[in-house]
């Protein structure tokens, strides 16, 4: 099928860009899939085609990542926000006393932490940030032994802090929001007992959460838990207890095979440090025309937050670049409403030679405005 769309750029933080092969394929088989004469859209979860899919992608998941055969793989629904309440009710009852350690770097682990708080005690590991612009020294956290599990956000969409390590958690039960930054490269599962990650980043479509868990970590659930985000019952009914979010299952099939065809987690870690490089380095450049806030030693690969002008940002100036850029057909670069600014997503499916037009527009603008 041809294909027609307005060709823009879009650096949505999320929903994000979905590869191009991923949407024709999508928009081929809308209609029809593979001769059944239904479309996804209709197809029955239960049906042994639905099945299939939902194995496609879990094998495939399994093989990008290397996930070991005690680590069950689970699709659900609620998003990355629905697991800020899933990880306490699944997991906060592994020891008595029911406590949990946060690292809080940014917005989002606030937001679970402050969830968590609902179902047990929570412990926010270092001293209060007044900024999100860096991650404590490991040295200073205080880790409580009796913890059933430390929580982390590998990458904050929104202040641009991502951790360039894992945290040694000292044998207690490692937990990982990885929504934003999940499949942009590598990572090693079995320091983890449980990753979560939204798929409407680097993955997919809104609607599906993936949720890889270590088996033994099972079974642990309150009994105010419902049932559809019991981990023990939706990994023994293979993400099937109830109808899923069956189209974004779908849709993040696709990608998944995208992204192995694309040369795996390695390809999109290498793309992901052209993009990122591409940006910072004229930031860097730029004598404080374009400012970021986090620190060098944190900077996000996935998310870069920025201000024009100063560090508080020139409100004309950063009006100006959004309006030139989206006339160049480059959207969806304004700031988080709680931050403002401009924020630069470049997810996986972003190009490094869209990042690099990005980039171009970038230094003209600021020698309009630097005579």
């Amino acid at each position: 099928m041809e294909d027609s769309r307005k060709q823009v750029i879009n650096f949505a933080a999320g929903p994000s860009k979905i590869p191009r092969p991923v949407l024709l394929q999508a928009q081929k088989e809308l209609l029809d899939y593979k001769g059944l004469g239904i479309s996804v859209l209709e197809m029955s979860h239960r049906s042994a085609d639905f099945i299939k899919i939902v194995n496609t992608a879990e094998n495939d998941l399994r093989e990008l990542l290397k996930i070991p055969e005690n680590y069950k793989v689970i699709f659900l629904q609620g998003g990355g926000t629905g697991q800020f309440s899933a990880v306490p009710l699944n997991l906060i009852g592994l020891k008595e006393g029911r406590h949990a350690d946060y690292l809080v770097t940014g917005a989002w682990s606030a937001n679970a932490a402050k969830e968590a708080e609902k179902y047990g005690k929570v412990n926010i590991v270092h001293s209060k940030l007044d900024a999100y612009r860096s991650i404590p020294d490991p040295s200073t956290w205080g880790l409580n032994p009796n913890a059933s599990y430390v929580y982390y956000c590998a990458n904050e969409t929104v202040h641009g802090v991502e951790f360039p390590f894992i945290p040694d958690t000292k044998g207690t039960v490692l937990v990982c929001d990885m929504s934003s930054s999940f499949l942009s490269k590598p990572v090693d599962v079995t320091k983890f007992g449980l990753i979560f990650a939204g798929a409407q980043k680097n993955i997919g479509c809104a609607g599906v959460t993936v949720v890889i868990i270590r088996e033994d970590l099972l079974g642990y659930a309150l009994k105010e838990c419902p049932v559809i985000f019991d981990y023990k019952v939706q990994g023994s009914c293979n993400s099937l207890y109830n109808t899923p979010a069956s189209y974004s299952i779908y849709i993040m099939g696709l990608v998944l095979q995208w992204i192995k065809n694309s040369g795996g987690a390695e390809a999109m870690e290498q793309n992901s440090a052209a993009k990122s490089k591409l940006i910072y380095d004229i930031i860097d450049g730029s004598n404080g025309f374009y400012v970021c806030m986090p620190a060098s030693t944190c900077r996000s690969r996935m998310n870069v937050p920025l201000r024009i002008g100063n560090a508080n940002g020139d409100s004309v100036l950063e009006t100006e670049f959004l309006d030139k850029a989206a006339k160049n057909d480059m959207i969806s670069l304004k700031g988080h409403r709680s931050v403002g600014g401009i924020r630069i997503s470049l997810y996986n499916a972003v190009t490094v030679e869209e990042t690099q037009r990005l980039a171009d527009f970038m230094i003209n603008f600021m020698k309009e405005h630097c005579v």
